[in-house]
């Protein structure tokens, strides 16, 4: 008789083999990108002395960083983690250097500025989605790998609260460049340590021909279609996410509540999100994570809509962890999909496309709340951000050949017929 598994729990995930010593460099890595932003902000402005040029080198650098990102995350399936992902966090670092001494200096053209933050926002390595890629090397169990993926979305959450935190504190001692610095050192060393990881090892490039043409479902066209639902959920999620920043903005200036209660209420949903994250990673679900999906994006856009009645903060707060504990869930199925559906070659693309779509959401949404806030009421704001949401649930997976060639396989058949199907309802 088989000894049984133990029952999955993020500590088993932390137990595997060298998984603490890859995650721990992984996070180091990206707290670059909870601390970058705002240290360069507050860099640019106090080098141009102009919130509008700050906010657009801000706005080329975050684009760069979106549209160049699937093919950074191509550049690693073909060629590898180590021989991709160090020479761009080694550029970006020394892009980010360079930025930060053009900054410190007086007079520099707003020109010159612009193309090198461009520039560094073209490099920043992939170490989030490959991060997900190894996990799903180490943990062919699929129970271990959503609660490895719940917990690396939830740190992700964490870092991007204690970044702008970290910088606050550098700034407090020494001028804003000095935390663009510090961004460089974080992803340079944390990649140096990611890369040298033995379980990193486990990603293999796939090479030109293998990552293009081993892909499930017929070609790069059945890929596209198995990745619709999650990508579309992802971009849904981000626009929704973004718009409560300033929606909740808005709504503590029309009360006026002050900045205070809009720290609290961003961190509710946090705090929210962490939770949702974390349970949604203990439950030993039995629905398919395409069944889950649009519950999770349906669940978000209904508790901002009704975030957008709330009459007071006693009744916002609540609303909106109620909302955000949707967030980390939603994200983490989606990426779990995209594993799911992605060839051996295309693992770190699928997960980037994910990444993508939340970023230009958003990106989407920012810009689009603030051109509503100010011409329709807050509650009607807060069911449009939530809308969106709810709207990408309605995008339906991709429909299972082999499925429906198993229902065909249990009609009697002629022997040549049923040997036939009888191959092709395997396990997808």
């Amino acid at each position: 008789m088989s000894t049984p598994l133990p029952r999955p729990s993020y500590a088993a995930v932390l137990r595997v083999p060298h998984a603490r010593r890859t995650f721990a460099a992984a996070l180091v890595g990206r707290l670059s990108y909870g601390t970058v932003s705002l240290a360069l902000m507050l860099s640019l402005t106090r080098s141009t002395g102009s919130y509008a040029v700050a906010g657009l080198v801000m706005a080329l650098f975050g684009a760069m960083g979106v549209l160049l990102s699937p093919y950074r995350a191509t550049l690693v399936d073909r060629h590898g983690p180590r021989r991709a992902l160090l020479p761009m966090a080694l550029l970006y670092a020394a892009l980010l250097c360079v930025l930060a001494a053009a900054c410190r200096r007086p007079g520099t053209p707003e020109a010159v500025l612009a193309v090198l933050a461009a520039l560094a926002g073209a490099c920043p390595p992939p170490l989030g989605p490959t991060m997900r890629a190894v996990w799903a090397e180490l943990l062919p169990d699929r129970a271990l790998l959503q609660r490895a993926y719940s917990l690396d979305g939830v740190a992700e959450e964490l870092l991007f609260v204690s970044g702008p935190l970290l910088v606050g504190a550098v700034v407090a001692v020494a001028p804003p460049t000095a935390g663009v610095v510090l961004s460089a050192v974080l992803v340079a060393v944390g990649t140096l340590a990611f890369v040298t990881s033995a379980t990193t090892a486990a990603l293999r490039p796939a090479g030109r021909e293998k990552g293009e043409d081993a892909v499930p479902g017929g070609g790069a066209t059945g890929q596209a279609r198995a990745l619709l639902q999650p990508v579309v959920v992802a971009a849904g999620v981000g626009v929704s996410v973004s718009a409560v920043d300033l929606l909740v903005v808005a709504y503590a200036g029309e009360r006026g509540l002050g900045d205070g209660a809009v720290a609290w209420v961003l961190a509710a949903l946090s705090v929210g999100s962490a939770v949702g994250g974390l349970a949604n990673g203990a439950v030993a679900w039995t629905s398919p994570t395409r069944a889950r999906l649009p519950f999770f994006a349906a669940g978000l856009g209904l508790c901002l809509a009704a975030a957008g009645l709330a009459p007071g903060l006693g009744t916002l707060l609540p609303a909106v962890m109620c909302a955000g504990l949707f967030v980390a869930p939603a994200l983490t199925t989606a990426y779990l999909i995209a594993d799911e559906s992605a060839a051996p070659g295309f693992r770190v693309r699928a997960g980037t496309w994910c990444n993508t779509a939340v970023n230009a959401g958003s990106s989407a949404g920012a810009a689009a709340v603030g051109l509503l806030v100010e011409r329709l009421p807050l509650p009607v704001c807060f069911a449009l951000s939530g809308a969106v949401a709810a709207a990408a649930a309605l995008v339906p997976g991709p429909v299972s050949r082999r499925r429906s060639r198993a229902r065909r396989a249990r009609r009697p058949r002629p022997p040549r017929h049923e040997s036939r199907a009888g191959r092709a309802s395997g396990r997808p």
